[in-house]
């Protein structure tokens, strides 16, 4: 059975931010990961994670003003100093959060030069923390037009040519669905190399129950493939407040 963890930037949002935490330990929760959480002191953040129990298990760059901004400058042309003072920071708030992972958001650019950008960028990151374990998420086009990391593919081919032991890929099934269809084929094809997994309905990103994805299938799979690390609920609750949690599989007694 693999270990949960709750994206309290999506569930809980009912609550503020710190009473998160124990919401998601009493609703079965193992482990969290927040998308950008840079506006609270990590101490803060630290605590209320010790005091439910639960690891921090993923955060992502950039910092800071990430609302309603770009997703991210690693392939950008131009902004390498950017991306590497932004990484730093990231690299500050991972360590005191002991977080398991930093997923390294690409940006928004195409092309070779782009291509070449983030190569340099992620070998620059591998090597500038080769204690922390480091990620790249393929994202889909409708919801990120324009993003440059937008196939598994490609994606393997950037971690096989950095070559470097603590980068891996964030698998989301929803983002697979929908830039492949199948998302199971392409847990299939790139479990081997896959650092962290998060998951949603589809479509409507919602409670990961019914649509094109069978969890309990894929739930399955990841067992079968000797996966041994997280999966989030990254979604948006259909409702009001996060209480459709009865897809979340539960230890035997």
């Amino acid at each position: 059975m693999p270990r949960f963890a709750a994206n309290l930037t999506m569930l809980f949002t009912e609550l503020p931010m710190l009473d998160r935490f124990a919401a998601a330990a009493d609703a079965g929760f193992e482990g969290v990961e927040i998308l950008f959480p840079y506006d609270i002191p990590p101490r803060d953040l630290s605590r209320a994670a010790i005091a439910a129990g639960l690891d921090f298990v993923l955060m992502n760059t950039p910092p800071p003003n990430w609302a309603g901004g770009p997703r991210g400058f690693a392939a950008e042309p131009g902004l390498e100093d950017r991306f590497r003072s932004d990484f730093d920071r990231a690299l500050r708030f991972a360590e005191a959060l002991r977080a398991r992972h930093i997923h390294i958001m690409a940006g928004y650019a195409q092309g070779e030069e782009a291509r070449d950008t983030f190569l340099r960028n992620l070998s620059w990151a591998t090597g500038r923390a080769p204690h922390v374990s480091l990620t790249i998420e393929p994202l889909n086009p409708a919801d990120q037009p324009g993003y440059f990391l937008g196939d598994f593919d490609l994606a393997a081919d950037l971690i096989e040519q950095v070559d470097a032991p603590n980068l891996g890929l964030q698998f989301d099934a929803y983002h697979a669905q929908l830039i492949t269809g199948d998302a199971m084929a392409v847990w299939r094809k790139h479990a081997g190399i896959a650092r962290h997994v998060q998951i949603a309905g589809v479509p409507g990103r919602h409670e990961p129950t019914g649509g094109m994805i069978d969890y309990p299938a894929f739930f399955a799979a990841l067992d079968q493939s000797a996966y041994k690390g997280w999966v989030s609920a990254e979604y948006n609750p259909a409702g009001l407040t996060t209480k459709g949690l009865g897809w979340l599989p539960r230890p035997p007694a």
